[in-house]
């Protein structure tokens, strides 16, 4: 039995400004933490906890030497959130090349979706990218997500007041 999936289609999102932001706030249960020391484990732990209903597989073949170095990177910062201190999903934000910061990964546990935490999850990604890290203000914040993300995804940026500035069409996988 095949089961043929839909062409991917990738959506870029970005955001030049701050003011652009259109926050949504959960009650005090939910928080969210830096992690200030790298932690590979905990990357590949929720990478795979939060990616599996999703079919992230990028990363999937990875070794622990692979992990170390990526966590290690100077240009990452991971985030945890938890609700009432339970573990509810992370988020990694990676300074690029440019000047901007990319939301590279994002993503509530399973047992977290439908709760209404993903714009509230969203929203302090957004506001850490735009944080004067080092003194310096991003020129933009940036993300990608595809028709393989949650359903609810795409909108969820848009809702925080990113723009579409480039969708990609690939192949059938």
């Amino acid at each position: 039995m095949s089961m043929t999936m839909s062409p991917l289609v990738t959506t870029y999102l970005e955001m030049r400004s701050p003011e652009q932001l259109r926050p949504k706030r959960a009650d005090a249960r939910f928080r969210v933490r830096e992690q200030k020391e790298p932690n590979w484990v905990f990357n590949r732990d929720l990478y795979f906890a939060v990616g599996e209903q999703w079919q992230w597989i990028d990363k999937r073949p990875w070794t622990d030497e692979q992990w170390k170095e990526y966590a290690a990177a100077p240009e990452l910062r991971t985030f945890a959130a938890y609700y009432n201190n339970a573990l509810a999903g992370y988020y990694e934000l990676r300074n690029d090349t440019e000047g901007g910061v990319e939301i590279a990964y994002f993503g509530l546990l399973p047992e977290f979706t439908g709760r209404g935490l993903g714009g509230a999850l969203l929203t302090s990604a957004i506001e850490e990218a735009w944080s004067r890290r080092r003194g310096i203000a991003p020129k933009r914040v940036w993300v990608h997500t595809c028709n393989r993300d949650h359903p609810q995804a795409l909108a969820n940026y848009q809702a925080r007041g990113m723009v579409v500035y480039k969708v990609e069409e690939g192949k059938n996988i």
